[in-house]
């Protein structure tokens, strides 16, 4: 550590990102210190992927109970105790915070300070009231959800993701404003548990159109009412709220969740005093090497803006930690996006890697596509579950494949060999070509690349 300094990198967050960066800052023989200002672990262990995700496996295991389609062996869903599955959920998070990041965090040999974070100067950070001195820092304090200028919303008790995952009780009904990611899991979440649910606004806005309307079939199919419609203003009632579209469509529910997207979360922080630019979202700006304004303050994670996955986050926040430690020495790390796998956890799940077709249109690509239908895949005909479809982007001048997506139980998991694939260059006679264990979802991958060759009928495995 160079002298003059109390340490040689601190990280403002213990997130996914900040983890990341102290891990590969202890791995590179650098001092490290994380400076935490509330519970440890960041939004993915403790209000997003982890908590959100067990409670949509318990919503499902009830949901596939209730519309079991194998009627000769019967199941049946009860009655909802989501006080004690809040419970279970909260357990879980409990002990992947101490096994994920706290004891890792000892074994890396790094403090995680408890404390108020502030910059005093661009060299300086107050970590309650006391300076610490560093030699570089990195942000990486996530973001929360964020509130809509929507008049009226002040009037109600709304609920957001994270407070929706901390209810003892289920509503009697739900309205959902948003119709992204969060928004659908949570409709789904809450419609899954027996609640009538209605989701205001466009429904899966960024995904394949044929994707997206099928989804729209299926929450159909689950009860739930969607009004594809931008919601103008809320209003309280006697027994719980409305939400008014711009047409003028009103939607009433008990309770009322907001899920318009996400803000970053650098209250306090005063990144000025820093000399650190933020966009007009609040979003640290950063440039390929995750270094900011500031050229001794590198920010990683969903507090600038890049997707926010987990996994990008780490990735990200691994890249801050090297380049901030080497300085303008050697060669830079940055983070390759190249064939970027998502998956939104609906039922089923909507998945993809790679860009849209009309994304990679946009980039310049002469794009040929073809879509597979889940009643053409023998592992969905079996499970008498067909719901969905498979649809493979490649560029129609060398036959590369550029993105995959996918409406099916499971559609994650197709992700994998999606991304290798398109890391790999492969081309859609290499996957047509490739050996696909028969009665799988993975399957889909192989049948919808011989689509490109002939769209007639085949056979089992032909």
């Amino acid at each position: 550590m160079a002298s003059g300094f109390d340490v040689d990198l601190a990280v403002v967050g213990s997130g996914g990102a900040a983890m990341a960066a102290g891990i590969a800052a202890r791995q590179a023989k650098a001092s490290v210190v994380l400076v935490e200002g509330s519970v440890v672990g960041g939004t993915c262990v403790n209000v997003g992927c982890v908590p959100s995700k067990t409670l949509l496996a318990a919503a499902g295991a009830r949901h596939a109970a209730a519309t079991n389609p194998f009627t000769a062996a019967p199941t049946s869903a009860g009655g909802v105790d989501l006080a004690a599955l809040v419970a279970q959920k909260d357990e879980l998070v409990g002990r992947l915070r101490q096994a994920k990041y706290l004891d890792v965090a000892e074994a890396y040999g790094f403090q995680i300070r408890s404390g108020h974070a502030r910059f005093i100067d661009p060299d300086t950070l107050s970590v309650n009231g006391q300076p610490l001195r560093a030699r570089a820092y990195v942000v990486a304090t996530g973001a929360q959800p964020d509130r809509p200028e929507l008049p009226g919303l002040d009037e109600v008790d709304y609920l957001t993701s994270t407070t929706a995952m901390e209810q003892q009780q289920l509503p009697a009904s739900l309205v959902v404003v948003g119709g992204g990611y969060v928004g659908m899991e949570q409709a789904q979440l809450f419609a899954h548990l027996g609640v009538p649910v209605t989701v205001v606004g466009r429904l899966a806005p960024r995904a394949e159109p044929e994707l997206a309307q099928l989804l729209r079939q299926v929450f159909t199919a689950d009860g739930i009412t969607v009004i594809e419609q931008h919601a103008t203003a809320v209003e309280p009632t006697t027994d719980g709220v409305v939400v008014v579209t711009d047409n003028g469509q009103r939607a009433a529910g008990q309770r009322l969740l907001i899920a318009t997207g996400r803000r970053a979360r650098t209250d306090g922080l005063d990144l000025a005093a820093a000399g650190v630019s933020t966009d007009e979202r609040g979003f640290v700006m950063v440039d390929e090497a995750q270094r900011t304004s500031n050229g001794r303050v590198y920010a990683a994670g969903d507090v600038t803006g890049a997707p926010q996955y987990v996994y990008v986050a780490a990735a990200t926040g691994r890249a801050a930690a090297v380049n901030a430690l080497a300085g303008d020495e050697g060669r830079l790390a940055r983070v390759d996006y190249t064939g970027l796998p998502s998956v939104v956890f609906t039922r089923p799940q909507l998945a993809s890697a790679g860009p849209t077709e009309g994304e990679a249109r946009a980039q310049g690509h002469d794009c040929v596509c073809r879509v597979l239908g889940l009643d053409d895949l023998p592992r969905a005909l079996v499970n008498r579950d067909t719901r969905g479809a498979v649809k493979l982007v490649a560029d129609a001048a060398t036959g590369r494949l550029l993105g995959v997506h996918a409406l099916a139980e499971g559609a994650g998991e197709l992700m994998l060999p999606a991304t290798y694939a398109i890391r790999a260059g492969m081309t859609i006679d290499d996957i047509a070509d490739t050996w696909a264990p028969y009665l799988t979802m993975a399957e889909s991958l192989r049948i919808a690349a011989g689509l490109f060759r002939n769209e007639l009928p085949t056979s089992c495995c032909a």
